[in-house]
């Protein structure tokens, strides 16, 4: 019975997609944000398949007597939030019997139906990175998902490059983490933290060149070797570090790390990043940061200041922010932004670092980021100002879906809380309702 039930769902949902999709959609007369170039009033964007068509006003955007319209006069729109950092979806990493487990896979060990991923697209997020755990020098391979409804399985979250590979990044960390005293051989110091870091990078080198010597003579590779063939991929550039980083001097380490061995570097946390601004505007890698806007925490946070965001910008460097749910809860990502901008961080940047930072530190600018003709529909509707503690998402969408309606019971629980909220929830199956742009 539950197989005919689930095979009847599968159905329903694949008719759900064409029947949503084939159809071009218009959401107009909301303002509209799309982070590359200048708000539109009375805006228009256009929808169809998954992608945006058009975006622009009533002058610039012709519709076609066959397009669905839905108005949202007094709403405002802007690309679905990037999340560069997260711990939602119940996932485990790295175990205790190593400092450094690059063979680890998040994809192995993460729950699809958690409803922290229903939270998330209540806080209009719609591309996060999803990480394994900090404890760890390395902790693992991270995932990059997008926030699709009706997800069974990992797979259906699953972002895939045109190689057709999952994406996902690495997940590093120095500082306090990986810092334990005797046993599994974790590190005891800072120093020494670094030191195992560069070693296991120097024996990926090795592996990689027996590789290119091998010129494909499978009677000439190396042993086969999970971890090797995951920092291959770092030194190559096909896989991101993320590196979590605190202290000002821990920062410089990752820096000289990545000068080093020429990896792909985001700096993760990065909380005394106001004091190295300059350094990491210079070494031209892109900072991810978190606001804590409640006391607590480690020592080696005492520093973090609200301040980071403007002082990355002024100095130039690429600002990103993050949650680290549930360090922040994915319902108030659209804060940090506010936050940085009440302590100096220009506008522009602040809502450019809620989504196309975050895209270009994932490598999918291409795809998600900003309203743009060719891209993913992936969008949210909010209330008001984006930067406004008023200010509701009411819709998020995802590839021309919606995935969240704050008017729909469930949804709003969801957003606001309260018992029930927290439960593993089942797909929207609601294509054949009538859209009226939400309350």
């Amino acid at each position: 019975m539950k197989i005919k039930i689930f095979s009847f769902l599968a159905i329903l949902m694949f008719v759900c997609s064409v029947f949503g999709q084939e159809r071009p959609t218009a959401y107009i007369n909301a303002k509209i944000i799309p982070i590359v170039g200048q708000p539109i009033e009375q805006g228009v964007l256009l929808v169809q398949n998954g992608k945006i068509t058009a975006v622009g006003d009533a002058r610039t955007v012709r519709l076609s007597s066959d397009v669905q319209l839905i108005d949202l006069k007094g709403r405002t729109i802007m690309p679905g939030l990037v999340d560069t950092h997260s711990h939602i979806g119940e996932g485990s990493g790295a175990d205790g019997s190593a400092p450094m487990q690059p063979d680890v896979r998040l994809l192995d060990g993460i729950n699809a139906r958690s409803s922290g991923f229903q939270r998330a697209q209540s806080g209009g997020i719609t591309t996060v990175n999803v990480m394994p755990g900090s404890g760890h020098l390395n902790s693992g391979q991270t995932l990059y998902l997008k926030l699709r409804d009706g997800a069974i399985k990992i797979d259906d979250l699953l972002i895939f490059d045109k190689d057709g590979k999952y994406a996902g990044g690495i997940k590093f960390a120095n500082g306090t983490n990986p810092l334990r005293q005797g046993g599994g051989n974790f590190p005891g110091t800072r120093a020494k933290s670094a030191a195992l870091v560069r070693d296991l990078f120097i024996k990926a080198q090795e592996y990689r060149e027996k590789v290119r010597k091998a010129g494909g003579d499978a009677s000439k590779m190396p042993p086969r070797d999970l971890q090797m063939e995951a920092l291959t991929e770092v030194l190559d550039g096909k896989r991101v570090v993320h590196f979590h980083t605190h202290r000002h001097d821990d920062i410089l380490t990752v820096l000289r790390l990545q000068k080093e061995f020429g990896f792909k570097l985001v700096l993760q946390h990065v909380s005394e990043a106001w004091k190295v601004a300059d350094e990491i505007a210079k070494a031209k890698v892109p900072a991810s940061i978190i606001l804590i806007d409640s006391p607590g925490g480690k020592l080696e946070t005492t520093d973090i200041s609200f301040i980071n965001g403007a002082a990355l910008e002024k100095a130039g460097a690429l600002v990103g922010f993050h949650t680290d749910d549930g360090i922040t809860d994915s319902r108030l990502l659209l804060r940090s932004a506010g936050l940085s901008v009440r302590a100096g961080m220009s506008r522009e940047k602040a809502l450019y670092g809620l989504t196309m930072a975050g895209a270009i530190m994932l490598d999918m600018q291409d795809r998600v980021g900003s309203l743009e003709q060719g891209k993913d529909a992936d969008f949210i509707v909010l209330s008001g100002d984006p930067l406004s503690v008023y200010t509701h998402v009411l819709q998020t969408y995802v590839e021309g879906k919606k995935v969240f309606d704050r008017s729909n019971p469930t949804d709003y629980l969801t957003q606001v809380g309260g018992f029930g909220a927290g439960t593993e929830r089942e797909a929207h199956i609601d294509c054949f309702h009538d859209d009226d742009g939400g309350n």
